[in-house]
């Protein structure tokens, strides 16, 4: 699919490479105000920011619980983990879901799914296995959700300017959903049980869910002529439509360029606990280690969002994916709290450099497997993260931390250099040559 050629789909408004948004005339400027001004955006994004809330929340509280049940640190921690390693399922085997139904009915459906998941883990005497499970069930619904919504935005915003501007609101809210999440889930657990508090959660998917029915348009699926002919079962499509994705030279380079940095990036992120304890900060600092990355990722993401032109972010796109890596290199001299809460905030600025990658991916992928392809790249990330994250702890346990952290910098280094070769070479990216 191309953003500039082509035939426009059926309820999808046109290419907008300058700013333009769903139904415009005149081309309007560039920026998060164009954005907002899209009423079925308006309620896209209040959605969003329910259920990010709701699933941050729910980490939180169903660690606590899992922890008070069992007094077993594994088991908690297992919380989060299971929120991550889910995803390589529901992003290979049911990723075309969101291009054989209507987006619509797959973003309420994937709501009401998590929902009642949610209710369930607070009842009283649920065991710990169900509670796993059900975590597990929420986390394998999350890509399909996220790839459909990314998906959708190109139909609400169109393909241009205003896409990517979009897609730049919603890593806002993630990030932004971590550091509110945190402080509200600290609060609700001192005024509430953890069963409570995941039952206020499961009234975030819920509301998040109305918001999306009532407030967004119907449309038809993408490709609903395969559903309709009924050539291939929903498995066989999903794993076919990851194959020709990855067998495309341009979209595989791609999407590795979307997965590699957060792979490196979340290396010491993974360790800030131990390191906060060999600092002897205590929890405090411990929180304020924790809060950094998504801070600077938010700044960042703002100001780049806010100030920059696609043709400056477009260059920003190589030098950034690689600096998202370096600041690791500083934990290699054990760097006090203060200096490393900034080596932390400089990572977090790394993130601008999805500004490039998103118009390149749309660009590179043809119509009828956007929404897959979407699915696929949040799928790949939080997978290639949680796996990290396991290598991480398991290489601090045969190393010093100032080994480990920096290590994550130097390997990712090459890495990431090695994939924006293949980039450029492939002409994935436009004006690539420019922008490095």
């Amino acid at each position: 699919m191309s953003a500039t050629t082509g035939p426009v789909p059926p309820g999808r408004p046109p290419a907008c490479p300058d700013g333009a948004g769903a139904g415009a005339g005149p081309v309007r400027a560039p920026g998060y105000r164009a954005v907002f001004a899209v009423a079925e955006f308006r309620y896209v994004f209040a959605a969003h920011l329910l259920s990010s809330l709701g699933v941050v929340v729910c980490e939180i509280a169903l660690s606590v619980l899992v922890f008070r049940l069992t007094d077993s640190p594994l088991l908690s921690a297992l919380t989060f983990a299971l929120g991550l390693l889910p995803y390589v399922v529901g992003g290979t085997l049911l990723s075309a879901v969101a291009d054989r139904y209507p987006a619509r009915r797959v973003l309420v459906v994937c709501d009401l799914l998590c929902a009642p998941a949610a209710g369930c883990m607070a009842v009283p005497g649920t065991p710990v296995a169900v509670l796993l499970a059900l975590r597990c069930v929420i986390a394998a619904v999350a890509p399909v959700f996220a790839g459909t919504r990314a998906a959708t935005l190109g139909d609400v915003l169109g393909e241009g300017e205003l896409f990517v501007l979009g897609r730049s609101v919603i890593r806002i809210v993630n990030q932004g959903a971590q550091l509110a999440g945190f402080g509200a889930g600290g609060l609700l657990l001192a005024a509430a049980s953890p069963g409570a508090v995941l039952a206020i959660t499961a009234g975030t998917f819920l509301g998040s869910g109305v918001l999306l029915r009532l407030g967004t348009r119907a449309r038809p699926a993408r490709d609903a002529a395969g559903r309709v002919r009924g050539g291939a079962a929903l498995l066989g499509a999903s794993l076919g439509g990851v194959r020709r994705l990855l067998a495309d030279r341009g979209v595989r380079a791609l999407l590795l360029l979307s997965w590699l940095p957060p792979a490196f990036v979340v290396v010491p992120e993974a360790l800030l606990i131990a390191y906060a304890g060999r600092l002897g900060v205590g929890p405090a600092g411990a929180g304020l280690l924790m809060c950094s990355m998504p801070l600077g990722a938010v700044t960042a993401e703002s100001l780049v969002g806010a100030f920059l032109g696609p043709a400056a972010r477009a260059r920003l796109t190589f030098p950034m994916g690689v600096f998202a890596v370096l600041p690791s290199l500083g934990f290699a001299f054990e760097p006090s709290l203060g200096w490393a809460v900034v080596l932390l905030v400089l990572t977090g600025t790394g993130i601008s450099y999805n500004f490039g990658v998103d118009r390149w991916l749309v660009a590179a992928v043809p119509e009828r497997l956007l929404g897959q392809a979407m699915t696929v790249t949040q799928a790949g990330r939080m997978t290639v993260m949680g796996l990290a994250m396991g290598a991480a702890g398991a290489a601090a346990e045969l190393a010093p931390l100032r080994v480990v952290m920096p290590a994550a910098g130097v390997v990712g280094t090459v890495c990431v250099l090695a994939v924006l070769a293949e980039v450029r070479r492939s002409g994935a990216a436009p004006g690539a040559r420019k922008a490095g």
